[in-house]
């Protein structure tokens, strides 16, 4: 059972920063892949980023140039460092881990990212 604690969200002005971590209980060498997804209301959940175990990393085309995904091995945190945020980025964003040998999906419990226009 791997359990994912969101922090990092809030409320910002367009054009603005933030970073969302994700700390992750098990070693990160452990899950084959963690992502962040977002769900805005009334819509459904989508995939904002993703990094897999060798490296690669996915973005969706509306945050790219914009978003990065990162990991610290050492703190088993995966980050999600978002600039020039744009006001249709508002949702609650949610952490993803899939295991490495079980391929078990895990969410963390979401934190909310306000962008005010």
């Amino acid at each position: 059972q791997v359990q994912l604690v969101e922090s990092g969200g809030g409320l910002v002005q367009a054009g603005g920063s933030l970073r969302l971590s994700c700390a992750a209980s098990e070693s990160i060498f452990a899950i084959d892949a963690m992502g962040w997804y977002r769900q805005a209301p009334g819509r459904q959940r989508d995939m904002v980023a993703t990094l897999t175990r060798d490296g690669t990393t996915n973005y969706v085309d509306s945050v790219k140039g914009r978003f990065t995904i990162s990991t610290s091995i050492a703190k088993n945190t995966v980050y999600l460092q978002m600039n020039s945020l744009k006001p249709e980025d508002t949702a609650v964003y949610y952490c993803n881990a899939i295991t490495r040998y079980t391929k078990n999906e895990y969410w963390g419990q979401g934190t909310q990212v306000t962008v005010s226009s």
